[in-house]
């Protein structure tokens, strides 16, 4: 049975249910540090970062936040750490795609969902949904 550290489940609360994508980065980027720079967060961070930044006006930073993002997330089975990361990836490329096309295509900015495909990991950002994590703290389960 697959078990999730704390801080990735706060990282899928924050995008799917609080959609506060700098909170994302801050819970995923403790845990990326923790787990020796795994690509595959830092994918997932950057995911995150590219929509702060798209929600923001910040439209190069996006882009350059998707690439980065997709270049770290290829190659990885389509269901990982208990998401599907294959419609992720979809999502994140037709998302890029509308960045390269906004000054002839404009859209307003949208929320991604990450698809959990693990009931475990559903369990543990249900029971967040309902008792939402308080302010950033660091490190206090260490």
């Amino acid at each position: 049975m697959q078990t999730y550290d704390r801080l990735y489940v706060q990282f899928i609360y924050y995008f799917n249910i609080a959609r506060d994508y700098f909170e994302c980065h801050e819970v995923l980027e403790e845990l990326w540090l923790e787990e020796g720079r795994d690509p595959l967060y830092q994918g997932l961070l950057q995911v995150a970062v590219g929509l702060y930044h798209h929600q923001n006006g910040n439209v190069s930073g996006s882009i350059k936040l998707f690439t980065a993002a997709l270049e770290k997330l290829e190659g990885h089975p389509a269901e990982t750490l208990g998401i599907d990361l294959e419609s992720l990836r979809e999502q994140s490329r037709l998302y890029l795609q509308k960045l390269h096309r906004l000054q002839q295509e404009p859209f307003a900015f949208y929320d991604l969902d990450i698809r959990i495909v693990d009931p475990m990991l559903e369990e543990g950002v249900e029971a967040l949904r309902l008792h939402p994590p308080g302010e950033y703290e660091t490190g206090q389960d260490h």
